[in-house]
């Protein structure tokens, strides 16, 4: 079976994709600015209304991966909050600035953690010799690894991501994530050997203001919102997909993506 996680920014993406027959929900804010941990009360009110498992970004703000004593102390009280609310997993990670795992920081956020299940974040892109970092996340009990193979999007990374599969695929899960749609999405599971894959199947939604005079500002009355129909898209096509059963991605064979 493929697992689609849906990357929800809103109360109202994350329920439309649920509706829609989403897997599970990766619960954020900003997803324009690579997404935040949501607030206190998304949260609440996301433990209230969704009932598929949802893992939440920890991600106290934007730019690199590199944090200091005050930042790793608001994701440590945000994953205790989370795991408080009874929420199934948290999304993290952690970087030097010479971009090698920041060990002392991640074990910290683990520590926290307890039993809830972890994905590592597309700080694993950006990331110094990702094999031997995928190798400390298994030694920790990481879950998987959100990637979209070191580039801008999953299907100019497919290469990396099927050598991810392949060498580490039977120790961690490796989720493919990053312009995943309907389109291209099952090219991506034959030539990846992924069984999870991650996408937000955003739609724009005009918003009610009239911009009257401040009609420059027009872009900031616009939102994305997770389109249901695209989800259910994704859901019909992969419902019946099947990987073969060693895991490996087939072979391209000069095979052009859509």
């Amino acid at each position: 079976m493929i697992t689609i996680e849906i990357c929800a920014n809103s109360i109202a993406s994350a329920v439309h994709a649920q509706n829609a027959g989403a897997h599970r929900i990766e619960l954020c804010e900003s997803l324009e600015t690579g997404g935040l941990t949501p607030s206190a009360g998304i949260l609440s009110l996301a433990r209230e209304r969704l009932n598929i498992p949802v893992h939440v970004l920890i991600r106290p703000r934007n730019g690199d991966y590199c944090y200091d004593e005050a930042c790793v102390e608001v994701m440590r009280r945000d994953i205790a909050f989370v795991q408080s609310l009874g929420f199934e997993g948290i999304v993290i990670g952690a970087l030097q600035p010479d971009g090698a795992l920041d060990t002392t920081v991640l074990d910290q956020l683990l520590e926290v953690a307890g039993n809830m299940s972890v994905t590592f974040h597309r700080a694993f892109d950006v990331a110094d010799n990702p094999f031997s970092l995928t190798e400390k996340l298994i030694e920790r009990g990481i879950e998987r690894i959100l990637t979209s193979g070191r580039q801008p999007t999953a299907m100019e990374g497919y290469d990396f991501i099927a050598q991810m599969q392949q060498n580490f695929g039977n120790k961690i899960k490796i989720m493919a994530g990053s312009g995943i749609n309907s389109g291209n999405i099952i090219s991506l599971l034959r030539h990846t050997g992924v069984k999870e894959c991650h996408l937000s199947a955003r739609r724009v939604i005009q918003g009610n203001l009239v911009p009257h005079t401040f009609s420059k500002l027009k872009n900031e009355l616009v939102r994305f919102e997770t389109d249901p129909d695209e989800v259910r898209k994704i859901i019909d096509l992969t419902s019946g997909f099947i990987q073969p059963v060693s895991g490996r991605p087939e072979p391209r064979q000069g095979h052009i993506f859509l």
